[in-house]
Order: structure tokens, then sequence, then C-alpha cells
């Protein structure tokens, strides 16, 4: 089994936690978590090239085709707070098994939604089952590193993550080629049962009975309790809830603004949103090479800076009519900026916490449940402007960067100092 060799943790910038801790971070670890943190991005951008094509074949508008985006969306929200907290009293494998078993069975039933109506229902269904991945692959992250090895960890994670909405477009704009959106849902569940495949034969249970969470729903809603009350905890979940979001619009609206208003075809259209994606690639690895000498906090504190400079870039540039240059370049901006916020923001959020998953799931929430409400809400602008989409990325893109300075400035001097 190929390894990644780390450094030692002598100057180590998150505290360690009593789990057993280790220096290096394994191949398969990093292939099979980072395919289950892949679902989000899977579910989301392999269709974005078919939602005009949705669109018109369902008789839909295209506020109610993006409402079918942002349903998958909260449903990955959702499930995370019942998927993550199920895996800190039980145990990470039986909740990851069924939850993609479930994902199999709601991406086929997707291929025969016969309306928008239904086909909302499915991808939330879809996504709630899908959320499992993503909560327990960073609970089980958790559970096997610590320290800048689990930042590392993180990063890899990106890496493998990252992967996915530069190729889920562009797969998804080629299969418009051969079959219909149709094609889309097939090929998704295709995925699903191959990831499930992996973690039943390449991922054993990660979390001992010494450490699970007992006492039930009590003991979960004090868990719950417990992090809402953590200044430091709310103020890493609502940055990067706030950032995620600004992401989340982007990729629900940029279909329509790209296609509708600069004449993009769908297979350029998964073209530019693989470029723009490499650049979350580019910066998660940059960060990841850089945790071990640099603090999490200032390397998170580079990324908030970013986002919010792209933000501001993006509203100026469609307020000037710059043109599609100007929106791929910002774009490009903001979603490499999450390449440093994501991987630090994790584990300086989960790197002091008994429960895990349950951390991890209020984490996903707050990143998800944000842009999946916004989303259809900016869609109701019309596609005859991108202003609405660049307003909204800029105010969440601001909203970070002030979120952090104010809530999670103090940690600063705790964690680093």
């Amino acid at each position: 089994m190929q390894d990644f060799s780390l450094e030692q943790q002598r100057d180590q910038a998150v505290p360690v936690s009593s789990k057993e801790t280790s220096t290096r971070v394994k191949l398969i670890h990093v292939l099979i978590l980072g395919g289950l943190n892949a679902f989000g991005p899977l579910s989301t951008d392999m269709y974005l090239p078919s939602l005009p094509a949705i669109s018109r074949d369902l008789g839909a508008t295209m506020a109610q085709t993006q409402i079918t985006l942002s349903a998958c969306i909260l449903g990955l929200a959702l499930g995370q707070v019942i998927a993550g907290p199920i895996s800190d009293a039980i145990g990470r494998r039986r909740p990851l098994l069924i939850g993609i078993a479930a994902y199999v069975l709601a991406s086929l039933l997707c291929v025969f939604a016969p309306s928008v109506a239904t086909l909302t229902i499915l991808r939330f269904v879809q996504g709630f089952a899908g959320a499992a991945g993503l909560a327990i692959a960073l609970a089980t992250a958790s559970d096997l590193y610590s320290g800048v090895a689990l930042a590392r960890c993180f990063a890899l994670l990106m890496l493998v993550q990252g992967i996915s909405p530069i190729v889920a477009p562009v797969v998804g704009s080629q299969l418009l080629v051969i079959t219909s959106w149709h094609g889309v849902f097939v090929t998704l569940a295709l995925i699903g049962v191959f990831m499930l495949l992996a973690s039943a034969f390449g991922l054993g249970e990660t979390l001992p009975m010494q450490r699970r969470q007992s006492g039930g729903l009590v003991a979960t809603l004090g868990a719950f309790r417990d992090l809402l009350l953590d200044r430091r905890f709310i103020g890493y979940a609502l940055s990067s809830g706030f950032a995620f979001a600004a992401c989340i619009v982007y990729i629900s609206v940029s279909p329509f603004v790209l296609q509708n208003i600069y004449g993009v075809s769908p297979q350029i259209f998964g073209l530019l949103f693989g470029i723009n994606a490499l650049g979350l690639v580019i910066m998660s690895q940059v960060s990841g090479r850089l945790v071990g000498r640099i603090a999490p906090q200032k390397l998170l504190a580079w990324g908030m800076a970013a986002i919010a400079i792209g933000g501001v870039a993006l509203l100026v540039v469609v307020l000037s009519g710059i043109g599609l240059v100007g929106v791929l370049a910002s774009a490009f901006v903001i979603t490499g900026s999450l390449g440093f916020i994501m991987p630090n923001i994790t584990t300086l959020a989960l790197s002091d916490t008994k429960a895990a998953g349950s951390a991890s799931a209020l984490l996903g929430v707050l990143q998800l449940a944000l842009g999946a409400i916004t989303a259809p809400l900016v869609g109701l602008g019309g596609t005859a402007s991108a202003l609405p989409m660049a307003a909204v990325m800029a105010a969440f893109a601001i909203a970070t960067l002030v979120t952090f300075l104010v809530l999670c400035r103090p940690a600063r001097v705790s964690q680093v100092g």
C-alpha cells in the first residue's frame, strides 16, 4: 500500500486531541474518503450543463429548474445532521453503507422523473442519502489523523474532491452529446455503486466502541448545543457557510448566465467550469504544502482575503461590462480561495471535539443551506443580466471575511500564539 509520508508534528499549529495520532496519510484513505466527500460536487456539478435542457423538457422555468439543484444541496445539508450524530453513536461503517445504497436508488429513480416537481423531491432524497458520504468521510479522517497530519489529510481530500467539479461538468456536457440528461443520473448511480463497493471492502470501522457517544437523542442535542455555544466553532462554520454559498450561487446560476447571456455552448461551459474548479485543486495543494510551516489560521486568513477580493472584482466586472473574460477570472479567484479556506477551516473546527460526526454535520449544514436557499432567489432575477448573480456572490464573499474577522480573530492567539 502506497503512503504519503508526512513530517513529524514538531511545529504543530493546531492542538492534538487524546486520540491516537499518525504522521502518515495513507493513499487508500485519501482515495476512498475523497471519493465519498465528492458526492456533493458530483451530484450538483455533473448535471449543470443539463439545466437548460431539463427546463425545456419538463416545461419548467429557470427558477423552478434551479430548485431541483437547491433541493439536492438542501438534502446534502440536512442529511449530515442525521448521519453525523448516528455515526458518533453506532460507528461509521453501517450508516455510511446504508446512505450510499440509498443514494444509488434515488439516482436511478431520478431517471424516470416525469415532472420538475417529482425531480425536485427525488433530488432532495438523493442529496439526503449522499450526505452520509460527506459527514462520515470528514469524521473518519478525524478518527484517523490529528494536528498537521489532519490538515494535510483534508488538503489531500480536497485534491480528490476538487477533481470532481473539474471532471463532472465536462462529463455531463459530453453525455449530452450521446444521450439526454437522464444519462447523467444513470452515471451518478454507477458512481454510487463503485463507492459502495470501495467503502465496503476498503474501509473498516474507524470509531472504536470506547470512543462512541452514548445517551441517544439527549447526548446528540447536547453535542449540538455545545457546538452552537462555541464562538470559535460558530465563527468557522458561518465563515465557511458564506464562502460556500458564494460558490453555490455561481454553480446554480452560471449555466444560465454563461449560456444565455454570453452565448456559451454546454460543452464549452463544462470546460470553462472545470478550469475555474482547477483553481480550488491547485490552491488546496499549495495549502497542504504550507500547513506544516505556516499556521492554518494564517492560511485561512489569506483565503478569506482572496474571496473578498474576487467577489468585489466580479461585481465591478459585471457593472462595467468588461465581459466573459472578467467574469471567469473573478470566478477563478473565488473558487480558488476555497482551496485555502475549506481544509484549514475544517481542521480548526474539528481538531478539538469529542463529537466529530456532529461537528462535521453542523459544518456541512451551514456550508450548504445558505446557498441552497439563496440560489433559486437569485434565479428570480431572470437571465437578462448577470448582475443578480454578481451582487449576491460579492455580498457572501464580503460576509465571509467580516465574519472571520469578528468571530475568529481571538482564536488566532489561542491557536497559534
